[in-house]
């Protein structure tokens, strides 16, 4: 399991669409599986669940963040899950890592214009 997280400022709104579209053009066997999202006194949060086909693990991967908004307060945090072919303990993360760096590449990009 891989994990990023980020405090940042900005649009709630136009980051969730950046990395739905990021995420889900990033590899043709991407699919978005599923999400939430909530608002309670002006705090937002978005939950997305993303899974595709690691080549280079021959295996499946998935990919969960979640956005939390307050004004232009912004948390996100992607966590990678599966990757691994080995019964009790992580052979290798190729396939998570790359899924979340695809996530971190967005969000950067998006707080560094």
């Amino acid at each position: 399991m891989a994990k990023y997280t980020a405090n940042l400022q900005g649009d709630f709104n136009a980051l969730l669409s950046l990395l739905h579209e990021g995420i889900q053009s990033g590899n043709v066997s991407t699919s978005y599986e599923n999400g939430s999202d909530y608002t309670r006194d002006g705090v937002r949060c978005a939950v997305r669940v993303y899974e595709r086909y690691s080549m280079i693990g021959k295996n499946r991967v998935s990919l969960s963040i979640t956005l939390v908004g307050y004004g232009n307060d912004l948390f996100v945090t992607a966590i990678t899950s599966g990757g691994s072919q080995a019964v009790f303990f992580k052979v290798n993360r190729f396939g998570e890592d790359a899924f979340l760096q695809r996530a971190v590449d967005i969000v950067e990009r998006y707080r560094n214009p």
